[in-house]
């Protein structure tokens, strides 16, 4: 049930004015079909108060077309994988509410930009997560389990750096909203660079000139624009614009140092 609306039969709990009358309209919803190559289908939702866009989509596949696909997990904006393009802009569906988008009642849903289209809703995000791999977006340690556990000081320079970009979900909105993936389909994109970013500034990681060789390419941090699309547009307020700048330096300083 979606929060904010009398259970049925509950004495206890009055339906208000503005909830009633939200309960007796509805909203018109259209929702991207098929594959790449699909059409948008019109559904009529009801409006229910502190009604979310996954609650609309949700509603739609269990009340009119169980054959409607997507994503969800958590519904708390914990997992990203809701993200859908809700008007024309990538969103967690799980944490945005119809009355702040519906624009004259109506709502406009497709799959993630810059994604392949599996089916309706559903983007295949294995490529999302293979430019992670490529820019090297996983620790490599230089101690073992045998090695005293690593002290990081909390206040230095590099963990601040880290922690202002290590929230990262992998939830692909900023993937989808950045213009130079979708001009250039090889480039790391922001989620990747902003996770290397993070490694560069771990002292616990081993990695380092592995890590910036690889975002150094063509495709790589200075491939960036620097629009800031991302940064906008990030559920999580991080700064993957700030982090792909870091990286910028950090490789030149490399470069200069005969490093790569």
């Amino acid at each position: 049930m979606t929060a904010g609306t009398a259970q049925a039969g509950d004495p206890h709990r009055e339906r208000r004015p503005e909830t009633a009358q939200l309960a007796s309209s509805s909203i018109d919803v259209d929702v991207w079909r098929g594959v790449a190559d699909g059409r948008f289908v019109r559904y009529r939702v009801p409006r229910e108060a502190s009604q979310t866009v996954l609650d609309v989509v949700t509603w739609i596949q269990r009340n009119l077309d169980p054959t409607l696909a997507y994503r969800y997990a958590c519904r708390v904006g914990m997992c990203g994988s809701c993200a859908m393009t809700v008007n024309g802009v990538a969103r967690w569906t799980c944490r945005t509410h119809v009355d702040r988008v519906a624009a004259g009642a109506r709502l406009e849903l497709r799959p993630l930009s810059n994604l392949p289209v599996i089916r309706d809703l559903v983007c295949d995000m294995r490529g999302f997560f293979d430019k992670w791999a490529a820019a090297r977006g996983r620790l490599v340690p230089t101690a073992t389990r045998n090695d005293p556990m690593a002290r990081v000081l909390p206040a230095s320079r590099e963990r601040r750096a880290a922690d202002a970009a290590i929230e990262c979900i992998g939830c692909g909105v900023c993937h989808a909203s950045c213009d130079i993936v979708a001009w250039r389909p090889d480039y790391l994109g922001p989620a990747a660079l902003n996770r290397a970013w993070t490694l560069v500034n771990d002292v616990r990681d081993g990695g380092n000139r592995a890590r910036l060789a690889a975002v150094a390419g063509d495709a790589g941090c200075h491939a960036c624009h620097s629009q800031a699309s991302c940064t906008e547009r990030c559920p999580k307020h991080l700064a993957p614009t700030a982090s792909i700048a870091g990286l910028k330096r950090a490789v030149s300083r490399a470069l200069l140092k005969g490093e790569l």
